[in-house]
């Protein structure tokens, strides 16, 4: 396919931008693994989504500034994840497989762009930057799409994700997308471990969201979905290490978009 000239355009800032979003995305996941973990060893803390996150870093020292610079990274990254499922920029191919990973890079797109949006609202105060009830989201747009087939493209859509994410936990092909050629053997080592546990500690939380969702399908009811806090809140249930286990998980995932932020090939052309 023909790269656009506008995207050949904008690839010097939307790459800046994308990787200061991975340094946002981080700085999120820290946050979120952070609580639930201090929440799981009874140390204070809270389970609670990137939302949450955005509104515990708009009480820190220059708060609002900070999610202004968090809110232009999440923008890039959004618009670089759209340009590569647009123009097919990482060559994932036309093929059924490669259709289903440039959807799904759209997605990230989309969700992140929404997450920008949450963030600079915050910043500038105007809105709390929590992006309305989850529960009631979904139970409008099930109301609107007039059944509950929605819940269960949404649960398969989730779940094959989940799946995946643990599958990359196992596979770990870093090397097609960080450039890890300048690290010696003795980190790259630690490299792959905490990149491993991070990306299967994120599945898991995802794997619990699409539970979440089956479980509304199941009962038609749309408020009985949820997301992160949920699927965190869902594994306190289970007792206090699955949860402090997966918050620890959540922060290996955070020091993975750092190693993301420095050495993620990123294309955009």
């Amino acid at each position: 396919m023909t790269i656009p000239q506008t995207a050949r355009e904008v690839a010097p800032w939307v790459e800046t931008a994308a990787r200061i979003g991975y340094v946002a995305k981080a700085l999120l996941y820290a946050t979120v693994g952070i609580l639930a973990a201090q929440a799981a060893l009874g140390r204070g803390g809270r389970t609670t989504d990137l939302g949450g996150a955005l509104r515990e870093v708009v009480h820190a020292p220059m708060g609002e500034g900070l999610l202004l610079v968090i809110g232009v990274g999440l923008a890039g990254y959004a618009i670089w994840r759209i340009l590569d499922a647009i123009t097919d920029a990482e060559g994932k191919g036309g093929d059924a497989k490669g259709l289903a990973r440039r959807i799904g890079s759209a997605a990230r797109g989309l969700g992140h762009g929404a997450l920008a949006v949450a963030a600079f609202g915050l910043a500038t105060g105007s809105n709390d930057g929590g992006g309305g009830d989850k529960r009631e989201l979904a139970s409008k747009a099930v109301d609107i799409a007039g059944g509950t087939w929605l819940l269960w493209v949404a649960a398969a859509a989730v779940l094959g994700y989940a799946c995946y994410q643990l599958y990359r936990s196992y596979a770990a092909k870093l090397g097609r997308q960080l450039d890890l050629g300048a690290v010696s053997a003795g980190v790259g080592w630690w490299v792959v471990g905490l990149s491993r546990a991070g990306i299967a500690a994120r599945g898991i939380v995802f794997g619990l969201v699409g539970v979440l969702l089956v479980r509304a399908a199941q009962h038609e009811n749309p408020r009985e979905a949820g997301g992160i806090r949920d699927s965190l809140e869902m594994l306190g249930g289970m007792g206090r290490w699955p949860l402090a286990l997966v918050a620890l998980g959540l922060v290996a995932y955070a020091v993975y978009e750092l190693l993301n932020a420095r050495y993620r090939r990123i294309r955009v052309a």
